[in-house]
């Protein structure tokens, strides 16, 4: 029997709304080293502005007229701090009772969401992105920080996991954001620093900007069953699979087939990350998705999405 995994109950929760929270997986002190990885990083790319680009993205907005990082590409690869989480039996455990015990990291990023300015990201869909032979791939969340409503946690649509939902403006281009009309209630998941989310790669979800003064940053594995092959997208699953790497198991040599049929719209531009795209998108005047459950009155006192 394995030490570490997720019980009957988070297994339903995930098989039917397609996510579970795990409250405070990882302790305070597990997550020290990659505390101190997030600095080294962050430093190490301020001081080098010819390879930034490389390593982090920076928001747009300003903060006392500094510009600030908004995310940490690869971070897998980046720092033993980063790959001590990834591979620890706590998480792993819980990924093999979704996946099996053959697993690979298709990639990881680093979201900062920093005090005041944390960019929004807008609904989505993960696989989308980057289609598989199959939906054996699960999104993990490693909240580092007390994650609330105020300093833009996560949100889902719970139970909407079954298929893939349009992404693409009226040319049929990818927008990176679902561009249309949905029958469901937003739910965040707030939770305590060391709490983690496991996700369906079909959920669809995204986060507010962050307009407190506390912080959130999230580290993200995407990881997949060794017999998910991607299905060629582009560049972008061409860059996507330099990253990946296999961390337990076996690794087969035949893909496996299954699960909703993926969804391949045209691409128009080579996409750096989910912002670039997504603000691009709404630039050239894509739309967000609308709730059909929600009241028109009560949608018009909403504050805006961003």
């Amino acid at each position: 029997m394995k030490p570490y995994g997720l019980n009957d109950k988070q297994l339903e929760q995930y098989r039917e709304e397609g996510f579970v929270v795990v409250p405070e997986l990882f302790a305070p002190g597990e997550l020290c080293a990659a505390e101190v990885a997030i600095d080294v990083l962050t430093q190490r790319a301020v001081n080098d502005p010819a390879n930034l680009a490389d390593v982090l993205e920076l928001e747009p907005e300003s903060v006392d007229g500094k510009r600030i990082p908004r995310r940490i590409y690869n971070p897998f690869l980046a720092h033993e701090g980063f790959r001590s989480i990834a591979t620890h039996e706590k998480l792993l455990g819980c990924i093999e009772d979704l996946v099996g015990p053959h697993i690979d990291i298709q990639h990881s990023k680093l979201n900062m969401k920093p005090a005041h300015v944390g960019s929004v990201v807008e609904w989505h869909q993960d696989l989308p992105f980057f289609p598989h032979t199959n939906d054996d791939l699960v999104t993990t969340l490693v909240y580092f920080d007390d994650a609330t409503t105020d300093n833009g946690c996560l949100q889902v649509m719970p139970g909407m996991h079954g298929s893939y939902l349009e992404h693409v403006d009226q040319d049929g281009y990818f927008t990176g954001m679902i561009s249309q009309q949905l029958d469901a209630t937003p739910v965040p998941l707030e939770g305590k620093a060391g709490s983690v989310i496991f996700m369906h790669p079909l959920t669809p979800h995204g986060s507010l900007p962050n307009r407190s003064p506390n912080a959130r940053r999230t580290l993200i594995f995407q990881f997949r069953a060794s017999d998910s092959f991607p299905i060629y997208f582009g560049e972008l699953t061409h860059r996507n699979e330099q990253t990946a790497v296999h961390v337990q198991g076996d690794q087969p040599r035949t893909a496996r087939f299954g699960g909703p049929t993926p969804v391949l719209p045209l691409l128009r531009d080579a996409i750096v990350s989910i912002y670039n795209l997504q603000e691009r998108s709404k630039a050239k005047g894509a739309k967000r998705p609308e709730f059909a459950t929600e009241d028109k009155d009560a949608k018009k006192e909403k504050p805006p999405h961003e």
